[in-house]
């Protein structure tokens, strides 16, 4: 059977309609639980990095650019920060200041850079998902243009899979191809 243009298009359509309808998943309901620190120990090799690529205490410094991790918290379900959130969240309040003449953002900044694992798979790497913005006081700037010199603050935050085990959050260069450092942040 020969489809003629215009079915192309309305199965086309029909198609892309059942696939976006079964994206949409019901609003869960929060369950009140708590706000928990967390810790870090930074793990940063020298070896492994380059002479003008470092990340450690917190701080990873590359040439364009240098993030600063400030402040650090797992957020359960429902709490501020989380309040639509299926899963708990560990999130990272950090600031991007620019070190060059070039355009960058906070929020590409740090995504470009850092990966969130929690090794809890033992067969293969656990990359944790981006969850939403933890921290509403940024929602004008996350993605604002940073001037070469200039300081802009954000936050982040991952779903966690389980609250037990730690995530260790990875610097690399080039998209993840060369990696820089890492710092593990265990959960309390």
């Amino acid at each position: 059977m020969r489809l003629s243009k215009n079915n192309s298009a309305v199965l086309a359509l029909v198609t892309m309609a059942l696939l976006l309808s079964s994206c949409s998943a019901p609003a869960a309901e929060p369950k009140p639980q708590t706000t928990t620190a967390v810790s870090s120990d930074d793990t940063s090799d020298e070896s492994e990095t380059t002479t003008d690529a470092s990340f450690a205490n917190n701080v990873l410094t590359l040439p364009a650019y240098t993030i600063t991790i400030t402040d650090t918290k797992k957020i359960a379900v429902g709490q501020p920060g989380n309040e639509y959130g299926e899963k708990p969240v560990i999130a990272f309040w950090y600031e991007v200041t620019n070190n060059s003449d070039d355009t960058i953002d906070p929020s590409t900044a740090w995504i470009g850079t850092f990966t969130a694992i929690q090794d809890n798979d033992p067969n293969a790497v656990n990359e944790l998902g981006v969850g939403m913005l933890p921290d509403e006081q940024f929602l004008d700037t996350q993605l604002q243009d940073i001037k070469k010199g200039g300081t802009v603050a954000n936050a982040v935050a991952y779903e966690l899979d389980d609250e037990a085990t730690p995530v260790e959050l990875v610097a690399s260069n080039d998209l993840g191809m060369t990696e820089i450092g890492r710092a593990t942040f265990t959960l309390q």
